[in-house]
């Protein structure tokens, strides 16, 4: 599969970093960025790279060559004038001939690309889109996309945001179809998002593929001191989902938000105090954050999908204005016992999944390559202790119970511990 790299931006929000290179250039553990891409994907077997430049561009082809130094084949494209971030796409149509690899080469990233072609290959789409959660989602853009992962709706930056939304990031790694180039623009600059993606939200031809590897730009210069602490401390390559991993499992009603008997309205959902404090300083171990919730209010018919939805969005967009975010979040809608009135009759049987078993920990697991007894669960009540520990899970409780590995008085406490 080929891969197109852009490198064509200025990188103005960046400038007071380095001025005198193009911003791929700006060097991270002693490398240059743009490098750190390549040996990614060459290490994968991505060796066919096609790289768009402009600004200051004779110093990225003059550094990288045709790439046979660095163990890959690299054609160049250049942008003497302006073209916008994918007008070069359009002039390049005859080269690409199969779905192929868009990535941004600003940014600082290390995933499976293996994983995300499957993923696509799957779905059959002509666009699927890497899509993560981040600490700053109301000043991104935004995907919404249904159970089965295709886009429905995609709000730019400067579109109304109504309600809560989820943390859904677009981070700018792409395989697109050539199916998309075959379209006339007759503006003298081309935007990606907005005139070739954006377009196919609800046609049912673009899926996300959600990951929590690790996808950073370093578009100013706070977030480039972010990503070099990251890759110094070894927190971008850990993340790619070739590696185990190790997460901090958490229960929700107590623990996240105030408990309330059984949450029905979204009204009641409230923040702990201090628990945003507290999944932020997870997202900034290296632990993955992942919600484990049974909510046998659905089952009872009393809470329907689409109305817990709007409740863990309403979780993520307030942990979002925080700069706090959940990996994942995983619910179980059964319950055991039958004789509600207007409960659902399929959703109630005796699962494999409610806690205090561990069916939500086993499926988290698979799906992130997390290794369990690295892993802690962290809740207010005995369930959420059993489930843990069926898990093969480290545990900690808000509250007191002698069988938990850590206690304490709140979530923040308890993560206090956890992380030291």
């Amino acid at each position: 599969m080929k891969t197109v790299i852009m490198a064509g931006g200025k990188g103005t929000r960046i400038a007071s970093v380095a001025s005198d290179i193009p911003k791929p250039m700006i060097p991270v553990a002693g490398k240059p960025v743009l490098e750190h891409e390549i040996e990614c994907l060459r290490g994968q077997g991505f060796t066919d790279l096609i790289i768009t430049v402009s600004h200051l561009g004779q110093i990225i082809t003059d550094y990288f060559g045709d790439g046979g130094k660095f163990g890959v084949h690299i054609e160049y494209f250049v942008e003497k004038e302006p073209l916008g971030n994918a007008g070069a796409l359009l002039r390049l149509k005859e080269k690409l001939t199969e779905d192929f690899l868009l990535l941004n080469a600003d940014a600082v990233f290390d995933i499976d690309f293996n994983r995300f072609v499957r993923a696509h290959r799957t779905h059959g789409g002509l666009a699927t889109l890497f899509t993560h959660p981040n600490d700053h989602p109301y000043d991104s853009g935004l995907i919404v996309a249904d159970q089965n992962g295709c886009v429905t709706k995609w709000l730019t930056k400067e579109d109304e945001r109504k309600g809560y939304y989820r943390n859904r990031v677009n981070a700018g790694l792409h395989i697109l179809s050539p199916k998309l180039l075959n379209q006339v623009l007759d503006t003298p600059k081309v935007d990606l998002d907005r005139q070739i993606l954006k377009p196919l939200a609800g046609t049912g031809q673009m899926y996300v593929y959600d990951s929590p590897e690790y996808v950073r730009d370093m578009g100013t210069p706070e977030r480039y001191a972010a990503v070099c602490r990251d890759f110094e401390e070894g927190k971008v390559q850990a993340r790619n989902l070739k590696h185990k991993q190790k997460a901090i499992f958490l229960d929700r009603d107590g623990t996240i938000n105030e408990y309330v008997g059984f949450l029905r309205e979204i009204d009641d959902f409230r923040l702990i105090e201090g628990a945003s404090e507290a999944i932020k300083r997870i997202n900034q171990s290296g632990y993955l954050a992942i919600v484990v919730t049974n909510q046998p209010v659905i089952a009872r018919g009393e809470v329907t999908v689409s109305q817990l939805n709007e409740i863990h969005n309403k979780m993520e967009t307030l942990l979002g204005q925080d700069g706090a975010y959940v990996d994942a979040i995983y619910y179980c809608p059964h319950h055991p016992h039958k004789g509600y009135e207007g409960e659902i009759a399929e959703l109630k049987f005796d699962c494999d999944c409610r806690k205090p078993k561990a069916g939500m920990l086993l499926r988290a697991a698979q799906d992130f390559n997390i290794d369990l007894s690295q892993s802690w669960m962290v809740g207010d009540g005995e369930n959420d202790l059993l489930c843990g520990k069926n898990g093969g899970c480290q545990t900690a409780m808000i509250g007191e119970d002698p069988r938990a590995d850590v206690c304490g008085k709140d979530l923040k406490d308890c993560i206090q511990k956890i992380l030291g």
